[in-house]
């Protein structure tokens, strides 16, 4: 919802310059950034609460735990580099 805002704002950016879709490049950034921290933290805290309550079954957690992350991780990667490209295209 909030990218919505922010690639409206890219579109407004004829109207009132470039000066606020930089900022909402850098705010989608920032916040793409606090997501994927909250949720690879949340993955690894639930894993290792798995972990805990079944300890015979703690390389199919970990597996799943470290795929879940690595996909978290890609998604964050490919919405910063969308970010970064509305920032530089438009500077």
């Amino acid at each position: 919802m909030l990218l919505s805002l922010f690639l409206q704002a890219v579109a407004m950016a004829s109207n009132y310059g470039p000066g606020l879709a930089v900022m909402g490049a850098g705010i989608g950034a920032g916040l793409v950034a606090l997501g994927v921290g909250l949720g690879i933290g949340r993955i690894g805290g639930s894993a290792m609460d798995a972990i805990g309550r079944q300890p015979e079954a703690s390389g199919k957690i970990q597996t799943a735990m470290i795929i879940a992350a690595a996909l978290i991780e890609g998604l964050g990667l490919f919405a910063v580099v969308v970010c970064v490209l509305i920032w530089t295209k438009l500077v």
